[in-house]
């Protein structure tokens, strides 16, 4: 277990120093310290969703008895996974320092003594990301790999499977770092964010309630009062930020459709100073959600 945890530690920040350092040295590229960090992190953070989504497919398509049935996967891809939500909250606060610099902020154009401020700044801007990697680290560990004593490995690997959003959501970030709102790709994107992220992350706890009332025969609106308090606890905890970020998920997909059809109308004079200010004055937050967007910007986790 300890020869896991340790290749999780090595694995993640390792991947994400390597994929810097080439996008910064190759000569076709060049690209400079700040781009650099911000594609890197969301490039380790995609392969980390495809390899929990593989990992989740397998578990969960292995077990025929939902509640009884194990596999070696589970145990070790949570132990394998758990330095990421360490390294990642450092991540997301990096992407949110170059951020800072690349809008020209006071606090982190100045000296590096004032990263705390900006650290902060982070922690107020971010903190139910935060917080739910914090979470992930100090509470679903400890429960996934102790408490459960091996059961329930299915409901285990479908969890794992609501990393599927993440490559679409990393895409939609890193298109509108570099301005690309306006190309087909990003409203592609966009469609299949949305899709994966209420299929994967919303839907994903109805299903597990109803996985459960299958098996034990009982009809759906009956399971949350036949399972245990604490799993309904879980489940509400999980799932209340998911229904939040979905929520501005939406927001933003009809902010962009109210902007895809006001492009095809002259801009009033008096609306581009409007437009500056809520456009790119602020930078976005690290977790790519922002009410105040112009443009959906979605969330990793």
């Amino acid at each position: 277990m300890l020869i896991i945890l340790a290749a999780g530690s090595v694995f993640f920040p390792g991947l994400f120093l390597l994929s810097k350092q080439c996008l910064k040295s190759i000569p076709a590229l060049r690209w400079s310290e700040g781009d650099a960090v911000i594609v890197s992190a969301r490039l380790v953070s995609s392969i980390q969703a495809v390899m929990a989504s593989s990992a989740g497919y397998i578990i969960a398509s292995s077990c025929k008895d939902i509640i009884e049935d194990q596999h070696w996967l589970t145990s070790s891809y949570i132990m394998f996974a758990v330095p990421y939500f360490v390294y990642d909250i450092y991540a997301m606060f990096m992407c949110y320092w170059y951020k800072l610099r690349v809008k020209g902020h006071e606090e982190a154009a100045a000296a590096p003594q004032h990263m705390r401020s900006a650290l902060a700044s982070y922690l107020r801007r971010e903190f139910l990301m935060v917080l739910h990697h914090v979470v992930m680290v100090t509470v679903c560990f400890p429960v996934s790999v102790f408490w459960r004593q091996g059961k329930g490995d299915y409901f285990q690997g479908i969890m794992f499977m609501a990393e599927l959003s993440t490559p679409s959501v990393c895409l939609g970030k890193i298109l509108i770092q570099y301005k690309q709102q306006h190309t087909l790709l990003h409203k592609v994107n966009g469609a299949l964010m949305l899709i994966t992220f209420f299929i994967f992350r919303v839907l994903l706890f109805p299903y597990l309630y109803y996985a459960y009332g299958r098996y034990a025969s009982i009809p759906f609106h009956m399971v949350p009062l036949s399972v245990p308090w604490h799993c309904n606890l879980g489940a509400a905890l999980l799932m209340a930020p998911q229904l939040y970020w979905f929520s501005l998920i939406c927001r933003g997909a009809l902010r962009l459709f109210r902007g895809t059809s006001r492009s095809q109308r002259p801009t009033p004079p008096g609306d581009k100073e409007l437009q500056t200010t809520h456009g790119n004055t602020l930078p976005q937050p690290a977790n790519g959600y922002n009410a105040r967007s112009s443009e959906p910007e979605l969330a990793t986790h």
